[in-house]
């Protein structure tokens, strides 16, 4: 039995892509006895009810910024998934005092309030754009990264915290996918950034199950990057509508040609599993136990362009389908 089964679990950000996917795993497969949501717009609050009509379920209105609230919501909680983030690139460069207060202040606030209220373990949700970021959302994120690993240190062995990164998820808020159906279902262009970019793709559900895999075998420390294909822009537009006519606008301020997920930096530190890679912490770390795996290459990167493993016209196809 994994450790989130039959649990008391709390997800922040739970209104999201991610969050309605992992509530509905966790209904339906981890059976937890307690599943609380923490978000601060309670229209999607009110939505979700409805749907996830539950009895198993809590509805916190709240804010990471506010650690008392966060001290109150994690009462009686054992695992915490940390989703709450504000996540637009562009938004962020205009707006990078919200973006400190809620990807920053809010995180150290999660890692007070889970020591404080004795939960046993965190994960955190990253991005690639955290990997060498060149926005200040990447920077924001980078910064959670390194708290929520050093959180280990504050807690002792009492909390756990520990990190996933992952690329861009299909069909989630925001996703490039949705975005071109609306733009085909109205007979305009595609813009494309840049016909060379690429990007790493993971559908909900294996993010999902990722993260629950996290709980199930972290010690403290880690950072959790999966192995996931990637795909090419223009392959995209090929299998949604091929022979479609597309616009070139250009790369948008702070957005990388391609991405990363793991640097040349980071990989000194970086071991290869079946599925996964673990990124060990930059200090010694007394509570940190060394995960099992063969060291990654001198000089590797974890990149959409370099990477072994690509969706393939068909792959790209059926994940259009599912959107």
């Amino acid at each position: 039995m994994g450790n989130l089964e039959g649990s008391s679990i709390l997800i922040t950000g739970g209104t999201g892509s991610f969050g309605k996917a992992f509530i509905q795993h966790a209904l339906e497969v981890l059976q937890p006895r307690r599943l609380a949501v923490l978000a601060r717009d309670e229209l999607k609050q009110s939505e979700l009810r409805k749907r996830f009509d539950d009895d198993r379920m809590r509805w916190f209105i709240g804010d990471i910024r506010d650690k008392d609230r966060l001290m109150r919501a994690f009462h009686g909680v054992d695992y915490v998934v940390h989703a709450a983030a504000l996540k637009q690139v562009d938004t962020a460069e205009y707006n990078p005092y919200e973006y400190v207060k809620t990807n920053v202040i809010g995180s150290q606030n999660v890692i007070d309030a889970a020591i404080d209220s004795g939960v046993k373990q965190v994960v955190a949700l990253s991005t690639d754009k955290a990997s060498s970021p060149i926005n200040l959302y990447g920077a924001t994120k980078l910064t959670a990264d390194k708290l929520f690993i050093a959180g280990n240190n504050y807690a002792g062995r009492d909390t756990r915290f520990a990190v996933v990164r992952y690329g861009n998820v299909v069909g989630s808020r925001g996703s490039v996918i949705p975005f071109f159906k609306d733009r085909i279902a109205k007979g305009e262009p595609l813009p494309i950034t840049d016909r060379a970019m690429t990007r790493f793709w993971i559908t909900l559900p294996q993010a999902v199950q990722f993260v629950v895999d996290a709980f199930d075998t972290m010690n403290g420390g880690e950072l959790f990057v999966p192995r996931i294909p990637s795909m090419r822009i223009t392959d995209l537009v090929e299998a949604m509508a091929p022979g479609y006519p597309t616009v070139d606008i250009g790369i948008r301020p702070g957005e990388k040609l391609h991405e990363e997920m793991i640097s040349a930096e980071d990989s000194l530190r970086t071991v290869r599993q079946a599925s996964r890679y673990v990124v060990k912490p930059t200090v010694d770390a007394w509570w940190f136990v060394e995960p099992a795996g063969d060291p990654v290459p001198a000089g590797f990167s974890y990149r959409s362009d370099t990477n072994d493993q690509w969706l393939t016209a068909g792959e790209l196809q059926a994940l259009v389908a599912d959107v």
